[in-house]
């Protein structure tokens, strides 16, 4: 066995959290842990000098490149690539199938953002690296359930006996469709669904949650469910994804978490970010406010998911 092998993590590619056993995400969060100190510059890593991180980025993100690009970076690792369909040569006609085998040749492994999904998966089955789809369409955002899971066990202890809602885009909302899939993996979990009818969890989603031992109940406001859960997990109403701006303007802030409505809860309030208005700004300097701490754990989370990929599949 090469050394620094690691062989308890199974995945080549991370392409959707229905691929994981409850198994590999509890590894992967045990692993997140030890890499805290790195993580925060308490400590210096070499785990992955002289790899490179290839970020095909054909969609906006904010968060989810700058931490990629931080994990990398804090394992003495390095990042190239582009931040839009408008810096690379598919601008000029190049397939994606073309850029990815280019990316190939000069990374260790694929980040992969797009505005359609199944991208990732359609690199992931003709490059021989290691494909992390950061984000396809409306489809899986798995990295982001990964750190969103991390965010919950830290913050409460467990996510077995989780009680959570669901809060805002839940049609399009990637986030939380990947969230959902995860949640079935652990016991004694209850999710309550809250959104504007036009925003409803789609059926398939359900379909997924309905084989696993999940309970769930679709409620239309957060005032009926916030005394039950131990999470709020506020999600924007995504206007890019709306062909009509006026079935947007209808439904733009129809749920708004504020500090009034949280006092003398026992929650914590999650947000995959960016926000808009959907959690007022009164709510940041209280206890309740665990997005912030979220984005952060994204970089050992991520750094954990580089480190085990790369260093299971050398080139």
């Amino acid at each position: 066995m090469k050394k620094g092998l690691i062989k308890i993590f199974k995945l080549k590619n991370i392409i959707s959290i229905k691929d994981f056993e409850r198994e590999d995400i509890d590894y992967i969060l045990d692993e997140a842990s030890k890499l805290e100190n790195i993580a925060k510059s308490k400590e210096v890593s070499e785990e992955l000098k002289g790899k490179l991180l290839g970020l095909m980025f054909f969609e906006p993100s904010t968060r989810t490149r700058m931490s990629f690009e931080t994990a990398m970076k804090r394992l003495n690792g390095e990042c190239i690539g582009f931040e839009s369909s408008g810096s690379s040569s598919v601008s000029k006609g190049e397939s994606i199938a073309d850029t990815a085998k280019m990316f190939e040749g000069y990374s260790d492994a694929l980040v992969i953002r797009h505005e359609l999904e199944g991208v990732s998966k359609f690199i992931s089955d003709i490059v021989d690296v290691p494909v992390i789809n950061a984000g396809d369409g409306t489809g899986q955002h798995p990295t982001q359930t990964l750190l969103d899971l991390y965010t919950i066990k830290k913050e409460i202890g467990e996510i077995d006996n989780l009680k959570i809602a669901l809060i805002g885009d839940l049609k399009f909302g990637r986030t939380v469709h990947s969230l959902s899939n995860a949640l079935g993996l652990y016991k004694n979990v209850k999710i309550y669904l809250v959104s504007p009818p036009e925003l409803k969890m789609p059926e398939e989603v359900l379909l997924d949650i309905n084989k696993t031992n999940v309970t769930w109940q679709e409620v239309d406001s957060i005032e009926k469910i916030i005394d039950d859960v131990n999470v709020l997990y506020v999600t924007r109403i995504q206007k890019e994804r709306f062909s009509d701006i006026e079935d947007y303007l209808k439904i733009k802030g129809a749920y708004i978490v504020n500090k009034k409505m949280l006092e003398g809860k026992d929650l914590i309030v999650m947000h995959p970010l960016p926000r808009i208005d959907e959690i007022d700004t009164d709510v940041d300097d209280t206890k309740y406010n665990k997005y912030f701490a979220q984005a952060a754990n994204a970089v050992p989370v991520r750094m954990a998911i580089l480190k085990t990929l790369i260093k299971n599949n050398p080139k």
